[in-house]
């Protein structure tokens, strides 16, 4: 093995607790590494779309790719390897999102001052400000082109709580959208 393909299996072992696993056969490995080179970049920009960050997005799909290629002999004869690989990666991001926003919630307690509130509020800028579960349904659904039963299955969750995510989100949109639009009306006058 060769490349990011050994490092991921050099790094997933542990000589003194033993995986459990062996690592995939030479006909396997070839799969994983044709799957890995198809799927990589893909699952990256989904991830991206939850975190809004580039490295981060790039650290949680090699992670997620990691444990796939841990249980790549078991996965890959899933009906929808891919579906597992995002599901995974969709679960790690959600959990880096949550830490990251607990996080600057327990930095802002910290600090005197709140940073001052943003002049030009736009899609993006818009997106970040809902939760992560709903941020990662948008992403799956408008962005993946996904159907609420296939977002569910990857968010671990059912179709109508997906689609429960999806109305809260267009909601929230419109009114940080309509609020920015009433502030540039208001600063043309």
């Amino acid at each position: 093995m060769s490349g990011v393909l050994g490092l991921y299996w050099g790094m997933r072992t542990d000589p003194a607790r033993g995986s459990g696993r062996s690592p995939p056969t030479e006909g396997n490995h070839l799969g994983f590494s044709a799957f890995f080179h198809r799927e990589f970049e893909p699952v990256v920009r989904t991830v991206y779309l939850v975190l809004h960050d580039q490295q981060s997005a790039e650290d949680v799909a090699q992670d997620a790719f990691g444990q796939l290629y841990v249980n790549w002999s078991r996965v890959s004869g899933y009906d929808q390897p891919r579906a597992w690989v995002r599901r995974v990666a969709i679960r790690m991001a959600v959990r880096l999102a949550r830490r990251e926003a607990t996080r600057r919630t327990l930095a802002a307690r910290q600090s005197p001052y709140a940073p001052p509130a943003g002049g030009d509020l736009d899609l993006a800028a818009a997106l970040r400000t809902l939760p992560t579960q709903q941020r990662a349904a948008v992403a799956l659904h408008y962005y993946e082109d996904r159907s609420a039963e296939e977002v569910g299955a990857l968010l671990g969750c059912s179709a109508s709580t997906v689609r429960t995510h999806l109305a809260r989100a267009r909601l929230r949109l419109a009114e940080l959208l309509a609020e920015d639009a009433e502030e540039e009306a208001d600063h043309a006058e």
